[in-house]
Formats: C-alpha cells, sequence, structure tokens
C-alpha cells in the first residue's frame, strides 16, 4: 500500500502539492491580492476622521442605497426567474430551445456600452417598451434595476443546470408513490437539493451588480443623490484627481461586498451541511 502511495505521487498529471499550491498563490497574489492593497495603501493616505467624512457624505451614502439596494433586488428577482428560466430549459422540449439557451448568455457576450445604450433606447420614453408605461424607466433607479437585472441573469441559470442535471428523476417519483404533490415535491425534495447552487448563482449576480459600470451609466441618468452609482462616484472623484477620496469609497464596497460574500458562503455551507444529514 506505502508503494501504491509513493507511486500515485509519483505520477500524477500536475505537480506535487507545493509547486502547485506555490503557483496558485503567486498568481492570486498578482491578480487579486496585490492590487486590493494597493487600493488599502493608498487609503492610508488619508487620517480616521477624514475617511469617515470622504466615505459618509449625502452625495455618496445616496449612492451606496441605490447601489446595494439595486443590485440586492436585482439579484433577488434573478433567482427567482434564474431559477425558472433553468428548470424550463432542462426539463421541456419546445421550438427554437437552443436560441434560447444561446440567448440566456447574451449579456455576458455583449459589451456593456452596447447593453446600456439598448436598454436605454428600448425602455426610453418614446422606446419601443417605454413608449407603453405610465412611468419613466430610462435615467431614473428604476433603470438602473432593469440594468442589473440584465446583466445578472445567466449567472444565476448557468449554475443551477448542472445541478438540475443530477437530480435523478427517481427521487420525485418515488415523492409521488408516496404520494406527495407537485408542490410538495418541489419544496421538499428538489428545492434542499438546489439551495447552496442557488444561493451561490445570487452570490455571483449580486456580486456582479456591485460592480457594473458600464451598462448602467447609459440608463441611470446620473443625477446625484438620485441616480448615481458608487462605480460612477469612484470614476468622478479619480477625474477630479480626489485619488484618496475614490480609493477610500472603493474600500467601503470592498468590504461590504465582502462581508456579505462571506455571509452568504456560510449560509451555503450550512445548507450543505443540513442536506448532508437529512
Amino acid at each position: 500500500m506505502l508503494l501504491s502511495r509513493a507511486l500515485l505521487r509519483r505520477h500524477t498529471v500536475l505537480p506535487g502539492f507545493d509547486l502547485a499550491l506555490g503557483f496558485a498563490l503567486l498568481y492570486l497574489s498578482l491578480i487579486v491580492l496585490i492590487p486590493l492593497s494597493a487600493a488599502f495603501l493608498r487609503t492610508f493616505a488619508l487620517t480616521w476622521p477624514e475617511f469617515v467624512e470622504a466615505t459618509t457624505t449625502p452625495r455618496v451614502l445616496a449612492s451606496y442605497r441605490l447601489t446595494f439596494g439595486a443590485s440586492l433586488l436585482a439579484a433577488l428577482l434573478n433567482a427567482v426567474f434564474g431559477l425558472v428560466t433553468a428548470w424550463v430549459l432542462l426539463r421541456y422540449r419546445f421550438p427554437f430551445k437552443r436560441l434560447v439557451d444561446a440567448l440566456v448568455d447574451l449579456p455576458f457576450a455583449l459589451p456593456t456600452a452596447v447593453a446600456g445604450i439598448a436598454l436605454t433606447a428600448i425602455w426610453a420614453e418614446n422606446g419601443w417598451l417605454g413608449r407603453w408605461l405610465p412611468f419613466k424607466v430610462s435615467f431614473t433607479p428604476l433603470g438602473v434595476w432593469v440594468a442589473l437585472v440584465f446583466i445578472g441573469l445567466p449567472f444565476v441559470v448557468r449554475t443551477l443546470q448542472p445541478v438540475l442535471e443530477d437530480i435523478d428523476r427517481e427521487l420525485e417519483e418515488a415523492a409521488a408513490t408516496l404520494g406527495a404533490s407537485r408542490r410538495q415535491t418541489f419544496v421538499k425534495v428538489i428545492l434542499p437539493i438546489l439551495t447552496p447552487a442557488l444561493l451561490t448563482g445570487f452570490a455571483l449576480a449580486f456580486a456582479r451588480a456591485l460592480g457594473e459600470y458600464g451598462s448602467v451609466i447609459f440608463i441611470a441618468g446620473n443625477m446625484p443623490m438620485v441616480s448615481e452609482i458608487t462605480p460612477l462616484l469612484i470614476i468622478t472623484k479619480l477625474e477630479q484627481y480626489d485619488y484618496a477620496g475614490a480609493t477610500a469609497i472603493a474600500v467601503v464596497m470592498l468590504v461590504a461586498a465582502f462581508a456579505l460574500l462571506l455571509l452568504i458562503n456560510l449560509l451555503q455551507a450550512w445548507s450543505r451541511k443540513r442536506q448532508g444529514g437529512l
């Protein structure tokens, strides 16, 4: 047995653990840790009162509320309709199914500026859809939410599809045999299996929405205190050569996003543990 383990270590396809770990940490440091640490270091040029003042002005707080609020609402909507979309694509056959499946990935491939211009034209007061609405969408906070829904849907659908494919149909048949209704089968059998993947898709859509810029600035109107998102405010600070103020706001966004993603990861771990104990 010891000989077989030694041969397995010697003939692994990937390099040894130490070398692979070193490459992974080096790559992670160059791509993620060093840029993020630069933002923190730049912020250290501010004193604590200056940092608080830069990150809590009424204009900045208004951008926080819009960015986090619209991102949360968009991710919640995408979690619901992303589940429905993934279910339909996997469980039903209908004409042009492959075309619909390809359209799900359109927000991935479409440049964000092009998406923003298209959404603005569609939802404007004289647009294809906007002309029929009794309220404005483009150049309002509602337009921000529409853009964030558009770019976040694929994350939920593509996260759920592999899990749905792996669900054994016999589980549903067994539940039906025991007298469970369709609703009971979905809520008590299928949904617990999908919960970790659903939380992952929600987290990805939420994180993507927090940092979205290109598709939002065209449809938002960018009015301070009304429809100005935090990424745009950071760009505005940079254009004004207020680098310390820009990085201070960026650090707040980074810490808040990390805390929320950590909470969602903890919920995922709890869900998997609970599912494994059942």
